[in-house]
């Protein structure tokens, strides 16, 4: 958008990044966040527009015996970091499927701790924000954990995804694919053998390093004198 506004300027695109900090401070656990349970966890706000689940939870609840995934064997867990803009009412739909599961906001640290502890990562971006990555998606890399984005192909959290290694996509907003991603996924997940964020990948998208390449950038602008002399 940027560039089509102005040509002429040169752009330099940084992305945002995970803070190495923050999961340097976290126990060292490796106990499943629900044993016996493969789950699949969302972390953080659902916005009403942007990721809207409402109608993955009617779908998902349609492919449930397709995909053999029940409450018994998955799990999607939601609400992390709070919820906004929805009723009571939308909230017991989505437990009526007997998919999702509810949880209070807990602490950002406690947060990440729990992606660490997830059989898988749910990433849910609409294509009306094609143009946008969710900052949550760069700490799921740093979790090296599987992540099944549910989101528009064309999109820059795809990108990303792809970018990283991580190939399993489906459309928000489309029932076929949400059914044939997620029954993929559950039997990576199950037979470990979904595949993991790329370790280059993950390294270059900690802040630190984001941090170099905006370094790098200001190193090759000329000095504001010179640029200013000519």
């Amino acid at each position: 958008m940027y560039r089509e506004r102005y040509p002429r300027a040169g752009i330099t695109v940084i992305e945002n990044g995970y803070e190495e900090e923050s999961f340097g401070l976290l126990e060292d656990s490796n106990a499943p966040l629900v044993p016996g349970t493969a789950t699949l966890l969302h972390s953080g706000i659902v916005y009403p527009s942007e990721r809207d689940p409402l109608n993955s939870s009617r779908r998902s609840g349609a492919c449930s015996t397709t995909v053999g995934c029940g409450p018994a064997s998955c799990g999607y867990v939601f609400g992390r970091r709070g919820m906004k803009h929805r009723s009571a009412s939308w909230s017991r739909h989505l437990a009526s499927t007997r998919w999702w599961n509810f949880s209070p906001p807990i602490p950002y640290r406690d947060a990440l701790q729990e992606m660490m502890r997830a059989d898988g990562l749910l990433v849910l971006q609409a294509s009306n924000c094609n143009e946008q990555v969710p900052a949550k998606l760069y700490e799921y890399l740093r979790c090296r954990r599987p992540v099944l984005g549910l989101t528009d192909p064309s999109g820059d959290t795809a990108a990303v995804l792809h970018q990283a290694g991580l190939h399993n996509i489906a459309r928000l907003d489309r029932h076929e694919e949400i059914a044939a991603a997620l029954r993929l996924f559950l039997d990576q997940v199950r037979s470990k053998n979904a595949s993991l964020p790329d370790d280059a990948v993950v390294s270059n998208a900690s802040r630190l390093s984001r941090t170099r390449e905006l370094a790098g950038v200001l190193d090759r602008l000329p000095a504001f004198g010179e640029r200013h002399s000519r």
